[in-house]
């Protein structure tokens, strides 16, 4: 479980977050809208410790993530918006296996991670392509399997599916439904909801910093303009 209490960061005097409390059970598949700016990036990056809270806790599986950030960027994943930012190596099964290598396992356990990994995002057979050489799709697939290879049982992407072609988009969404099917807790920040709204158990709406609404996808819906995000029925 992920859980966020009375959360607040400042940034140059201003509240990014006011007091924003969340849970994400394991396994639940929970979408994170708002306007730009009301806090959505900030708060999942407290997840596991890339932002440190002025106030109050974030817990991932009961560990405090600042407390302990090794941890909590093991059992929470990030993938952020722009997948290339992230990449440490030329190629994808190097890239894959750099979390791994940093929590000091052994080259046969890398290696079982790394090809598992692969194989769950459907780029089984592709450790030796180079990251530069693929597509946006494929780039996404490759940083949600260096989260997989960490162990994560949790998943926090930001707009994983900003500027991809359709084919793309319904690949990564397609192993994202499938991760969270065998139990993975995916957390979806995007201002997109088309394709969204199907697996997710719960939508949660951000505004100035605080909790707009938290609720199931049916009820969100009607209440998405209110955060200024699209109704993807429209």
């Amino acid at each position: 479980m992920i859980e966020a209490r009375d959360v607040v960061v400042t940034y140059d005097g201003t509240r990014a977050l006011n007091g924003v409390s969340l849970s994400v059970g394991d396994g639940e598949f929970v979408l994170l809208v708002g306007p730009n700016g009301s806090g959505k990036t900030t708060l999942v990056r407290t997840f596991n410790a890339l932002v440190e809270p002025d106030e109050g806790a974030v817990l991932v599986d009961g560990t405090d993530a600042s407390g302990s950030p090794v941890a909590a960027r093991t059992k929470a994943g990030m993938v952020f918006q722009h997948p290339r930012d992230q990449f440490v190596a030329a190629t994808v099964g190097a890239d894959v296996a750099f979390g791994p290598e940093n929590l000091g396992l052994d080259r046969s356990e890398i290696d079982a991670r790394v090809d598992e990994a692969l194989t769950t995002v459907g780029l089984d057979g592709r450790r030796d392509e180079r990251i530069a050489a693929l597509s946006g799709g494929e780039q996404a697939r490759v940083a949600v399997a260096g989260a997989l290879a960490m162990g994560a049982d949790h998943l926090v992407l930001d707009e994983p599916l900003a500027g991809l072609d359709f084919p793309a988009r319904r690949s990564v969404l397609d192993h994202l439904e499938t991760l969270h099917e065998a139990g993975t807790s995916v957390v979806v920040v995007t201002h997109d909801l088309r394709d969204l709204v199907a697996p997710a158990d719960r939508v949660v709406a951000l505004s100035e910093g605080r909790m707009a609404f938290d609720c199931p996808p049916e009820a969100a819906l009607d209440r998405l303009e209110t955060v200024d995000v699209r109704d993807p029925r429209c």
